[in-house]
This record gives structure tokens, sequence and C-alpha cells, in this order.
């Protein structure tokens, strides 16, 4: 049987926008068919809503998308103010973004390691896998304990995860994992920085919720600290009536994607007079024909109220070869260079409701 280090030998390496102006490529699949259409027309609306002042720009993120390559994608809208929000999985921000922050690498598989054919031997080596990535799970009960050890510091109450992400983001300061300190750059720390809350409204469903239960079980009867899923949900609401023009960048569904689109109902049963998102992209592979949230296109969400249908386009791609491209030709195209800077975090320190 090899060993763990034989398996884990080749790093994934994050794809670097700025490294490759795809604005000729993309501009060519205008004059195309299919998907290449379809992924231009995508990529000319996140460049309006990038250039309309008005709007703020809410990234949603489900799959494996942190693992698979693309977390300077996401450093870099942060960093350059082409997103003003982000809703997630856990997964993304905790167990593949925050898990790297702490000094930890995904590697890629061998062909006969992603046929699933060995998974036996990965789980007597503790290597998880993700189709065509590895995961060393020894390294993942370290991000486990981290998460642990960040509820422990904190005072026993109720936290929206947008606050225990912010509390994350000041662990990596305060323990020097940044890259000014010869750290690795992430999500969570960059978003920590220019005050671009992060929300995972599912957030237990990932290595934070195991850092939690430990957290909670250790507690016993005394106060402790946990997750105010409601309150995620008043809080990025009260972005959206505070910049009632929104555009929306994301890639896949699931609840990421209907909590994002869910605000405009939430603002309108508050009372507030809050438009549909004026702007709306969706990079996914789900099929519309099972019915389910993460397949249904933004023409069925207008029906609910939710998404207004003069800028939207559905990509039919896998995320990590749509993704560079819609993001690098807005990149390229410099349509953030006038983008006011919304910080939205600090409007809710604190929220009450």
């Amino acid at each position: 049987m090899p060993t763990k280090q034989e398996l884990l030998t080749d790093p994934i390496q994050h794809i670097d926008i700025k490294q490759h102006n795809v604005v000729a490529l993309v501009d060519a699949m205008e004059h195309m068919a299919f998907s290449s259409r379809d992924l231009n027309r995508a990529a000319s609306i996140y460049e309006r809503m990038l250039r309309d002042k008005e709007c703020g720009v809410i990234l949603c993120l489900a799959g494996s998308l942190i693992s698979a390559g693309l977390k300077q994608i996401f450093i870099d809208l942060i960093r350059n103010n082409m997103v003003d929000a982000i809703v997630s999985t856990g997964a993304n921000i905790v167990d593949q973004d925050f898990f790297e922050a702490l000094g930890f690498k995904h590697w890629i598989a061998s062909d006969l390691l992603k046929q699933g054919t060995e998974d036996g031997v990965l789980r007597e080596l503790m290597i998880d896998r993700i189709y065509d990535t590895l995961i060393d799970e020894e390294e993942l009960r370290i991000c486990d304990d981290t998460t642990l050890k960040i509820a422990d510091s904190l005072d026993p109450r109720p936290y929206s995860s947008r606050e225990f992400i912010r509390a994350m983001g000041a662990y990596l300061e305060k323990e020097g994992k940044t890259p000014e300190k010869g750290g690795v750059d992430s999500i969570v720390y960059a978003a920590y920085q220019y005050d671009v809350p992060i929300f995972c409204p599912a957030f237990s469903d990932c290595s934070a919720g195991f850092g939690l239960v430990a957290h909670q079980h250790a507690r016993g009867d005394k106060p402790k600290v946990s997750l105010d899923s409601a309150k995620d949900f008043y809080e990025i609401t009260q972005l959206k009536i505070a910049n009632p023009t929104t555009g929306l960048l994301m890639i896949g569904g699931g609840v990421p994607k209907n909590f994002a689109q869910d605000i405009v109902v939430a603002a309108d049963i508050l009372g507030q007079d809050a438009p549909m998102h004026k702007y709306a992209i969706q990079i996914t592979v789900a099929d519309v024909r099972d019915g389910a949230l993460s397949s249904s296109t933004l023409k069925e969400a207008s029906s609910w109220g939710k998404v207004d249908t003069t800028f939207e386009q559905m990509v039919y791609s896998e995320a990590t070869l749509a993704l560079p491209l819609v993001t690098g030709y807005a990149y390229h195209k410099n349509a953030h260079a006038e983008r006011p800077t919304r910080r939205w975090a600090r409007l809710l320190e604190p929220v009450t409701a």
C-alpha cells in the first residue's frame, strides 16, 4: 500500500485571472452558438452590473470550488471591489478556504484514484477524495479543532454565520496567518480586511459544525455559542433594503442561491419596497427537469418576484471552465474601476431587530 506522502505530492494550483487577458476570446464567443454565446452574454452582464454604480453585487458559491483551484478568483473579486457580499456553503469557506489559510493544501488525485476503486485505501490512509482532488483528513481535523478554539473564545450567545466568519478572519490576523506575515491569502481574510460580509446559511454543514458541536458538548448546560440562521436572513435582507439595486453572480445552486434570491421577498414582508434583483447570472450543470432549486432557471425565479428578466443569463457549464472567463473578462475590461466601495459589513455592526 502506498504511503500518504506518496499520494499527496501534486498540489492544486489556483488560477489567476490577472495573468490571462481573455477579453478577445470572450468577445469572439458572441458570434458562436450554444454555451459560448450564453457565456459571452453572462460576461457582458457581469461587466454591466459592475459599471452600474448603484448596484451591489452578491456572489453565491456552491459546490467544491476552492478545492478545485478557483480560490484566487474570489480573493481578487474581493480585493478589486468586484463583489460586495458573499453567500456560500460552509465547505467552501471553512473546509477549503480557511483550511488553506491554516497552511494546508488540496492535492491532485491520479487517474487511478479518481476512478473510485482505491477509496478503501484512501480511507485507511485518512485521505478524503473530491472526485479528482485529495484532502488530508488529519489536517481537516485540525481545521475542526480551530473552529472549536474560535467558538470557545467568543462570548456565549447566538451569532449569525457572518459574525462567526468575521471572527475567523480576526483569528487569522491574530495568529499571523496572512500574506503580510508570509502566509497564504484567503477569502476569509480578504473579506475581513475589506468588510465584505460572508454568509453561510447552512453553516453547521462543514468543519465549523464539528467545532461547534464539540463546543456545545463541552459547555453542557452552561451558556454557549450558537448559530442563528434567522439572524443571517435578517442581516442580508437589511443589505438589500439599504442598497435596492442588486446583482447576483451565482456559481452552482443550492442554499446560497435561494438564500440570496429570497431577500427580495423578505424585504417585502418587512414592508420595504425592494425591487427584484436587477442582474443575475448562474453557472451550473444542473438539469431543470428534476424541479430542484439548483436547476431552476432565472426566468422561473422571476415568477416568484425575485429576479428581473432583462439582464439574466444561465450558463450551463462546469464552473472551472466558465468562471475564469466571465470574471476575467470583467476584470480586464476594468469594469470595476469607478465602483464605489460599500464595505457592507460595517452596516451590520451591530444589527438590531
